[in-house]
């Protein structure tokens, strides 16, 4: 199948803080195993949606060879994403999937495709444990980074305070949920000019495979001359 670059994503329910309610518990709706396979099984729904409808239609057997999930954790995946309402399921047959809300005049964000494939299966995906609490905090900043991406300079400029409410991930924890995507080649790290102090330096955060040659070390000296 050929994959697009990217794919459009609806983000209010990121921006109306739905990653908080994806959390590492015990719980038997939303434990944190099952919060960790729906984000990365959401990925997947967009990447296979229609790019004007935004309706999927997707095997058990293609969610699996993608991300790596067995077939509980898909369903349980599943099955969060529709009660946060995030998709909607067999709006058009066995095995469719709805994006919710996927209309060009809501919010919407660009989720990297094409690159993050090897073949059918998405590589960084398959080095998850989902036994982990870590690898939860950082699919929710992947995902909230996409969503904060500026246009302009292809970045995420977001302070930790500003992660934090949109996420709960307490503080002390995103430095290492960051290492996971950056490790996995999923966001790399940019430095720019802080706008807190005159000589500080703020941290931005680029999602790799979209706009690959918009970033820092292409025209960095002009965004920081620009205020950007």
């Amino acid at each position: 199948m050929a994959r697009r670059e990217w794919v459009r994503l609806p983000s209010a329910w990121i921006e109306d803080g739905g990653l908080q309610r994806l959390r590492w518990n015990s719980g038997e709706w939303n434990s944190g195993a099952s919060c960790t396979a729906a984000l990365m099984v959401l990925a997947v729904v967009a990447h296979s949606a229609d790019a004007e409808t935004g309706l999927a239609r997707i095997s058990y057997d293609q969610f699996s060879d993608a991300t790596g999930l067995s077939r509980p954790k898909i369903s349980a995946g599943l099955s969060i994403l529709a009660d946060i309402g995030v998709i909607l399921r067999a709006t058009a047959g066995r095995s469719s999937l709805q994006l919710a809300h996927y209309d060009p005049g809501n919010p919407w964000c660009k989720i990297p495709a094409r690159g993050l494939y090897s073949g059918d299966q998405i590589p960084a995906f398959y080095d998850f444990s989902l036994r982990k609490s870590v690898e939860l905090n950082a699919l929710k900043l992947y995902f909230l980074f996409a969503a904060r991406r500026g246009n302009d300079n292809n970045l995420a400029n977001i302070s930790y305070d500003k992660i934090t409410e949109y996420t709960c991930i307490d503080r002390g924890r995103i430095k290492s949920a960051l290492s996971i995507l950056a490790a996995q080649g999923l966001v790399h790290v940019e430095h720019t000019k802080s706008f807190r102090s005159e000589f500080g330096i703020a941290n931005a955060y680029r999602l790799a495979f979209i706009q690959p040659r918009v970033h820092m070390g292409t025209f960095g000296r002009g965004m920081d001359e620009a205020g950007l």
